[in-house]
């Protein structure tokens, strides 16, 4: 049952039985404080009145009668040992009472705001983001670009909730980009590439957004942005691993990542990057999936009717294009 006391002129609860007497026993309510709860209608009653809520009072016996005939010395009554520790422990009980009814209730208002810890945990990584990028291209460059990871992060997150996926919040890494937890797998190809595919269409109309800042204010660094933010997009869309080219042609065929492989070795081979030769270690477990024999199940995985191959094919390279275009319109003024 839940209780509610007044304590100078303040009320408290709700709590539970076991706390209220608590309270009690250690002087945290006093026997005229106010209690109430749901069966006392609207009656407040002193804490006094309700049983077992205070020890009772010690009885104490009345004092001897004095013996004429038997002379008595008079000798000190001194405490016990156990008598003084008990005392103690009763005044430390008085001061641990309210502070202990504190933090409780200061538990319980933290419990009610832990929704906001995944919304702290992504703005601290975009915060070390931000620093890692500016040191290296200055404030208004590491702001920007990350806020494009962010649109397209969030692109991923948009499609992965309307499919009915459980998701975390997006993590950003410096000098990695960003990524959302999948809390559990897709049920099959389909699903895996729409979420794939999200990300990258966020992303590109945030580099078009940005694209039109610039067309609007003439400010350079919005182009450059926007150029950004249109090859951040068009890598991602390689076929390959975890990037989301990669899930999205799960939906095509899985032997396009063995094209995507060779593009992205390429780029590694001309142009050196520990980045580049990181997706590509961690892309060969997928590769190398390819040519094991598959189970019933994991061959249902890659059932894609035609029309879903047809419309995920039309998204996919037509968002490639667009993305190639976006490059050199936003490279002419560079």
């Amino acid at each position: 049952m839940e209780w509610y006391y007044v304590k100078s002129v303040a009320q408290f609860g709700p709590i539970h039985e076991e706390e209220l007497r608590g309270l009690c026993l250690g002087g945290g309510i006093l026997p005229q404080d106010l209690v109430w709860n749901a069966t006392m209608g609207d009656h407040w009653v002193t804490a006094s009145s309700i049983e077992k809520l205070f020890p009772p009072a010690p009885v104490t016996p009345p004092p001897p009668v004095a013996n004429q005939d038997v002379a008595i010395p008079a000798t000190p009554i001194m405490p016990s040992t156990s008598s003084r520790e008990s005392i103690l422990w009763q005044k430390v009980k008085r001061f641990l009472a309210p502070v202990t009814a504190g933090c409780i209730m200061g538990f319980k208002y933290l419990a009610g705001l832990k929704f906001l810890l995944p919304v702290l945990k992504t703005g601290a990584t975009m915060v070390i983001c931000i620093v890692a990028y500016a040191m290296q291209w200055g404030w208004w460059f590491g702001v920007g670009f990350v806020l494009l990871i962010l649109i397209h992060e969030c692109g991923h997150l948009v499609v992965a909730k309307q499919c009915g996926l459980k998701v975390g919040a997006p993590i950003f890494i410096p000098f990695m980009g960003a990524l959302i937890a999948l809390k559990e797998a897709p049920k099959n190809a389909w699903i895996e590439s729409k979420v794939g595919i999200g990300g990258p269409i966020l992303g590109t109309l945030g580099a078009v957004l940005s694209e039109s800042i610039f067309l609007l204010t003439g400010n350079t660094f919005f182009r450059d942005l926007a150029y950004t933010g249109f090859f951040l997009n068009l890598f991602n869309l390689v076929p390959l691993g975890f990037l989301d080219g990669g899930r999205i042609v799960t939906a095509l065929s899985p032997w396009i990542w063995l094209v995507g492989f060779v593009i992205l070795a390429g780029l590694t081979y001309m142009h050196f990057n520990f980045l580049l030769l990181v997706i590509l270690i961690l892309s060969l477990p997928r590769l190398f999936s390819l040519f094991k024999q598959k189970s019933d199940l994991e061959r249902r995985y890659y059932e894609v009717t035609p029309a879903q191959r047809m419309i995920m094919a039309s998204m996919y390279f037509g968002l490639i294009a667009f993305l190639v275009m976006g490059m050199q319109m936003t490279q002419v003024a560079r």
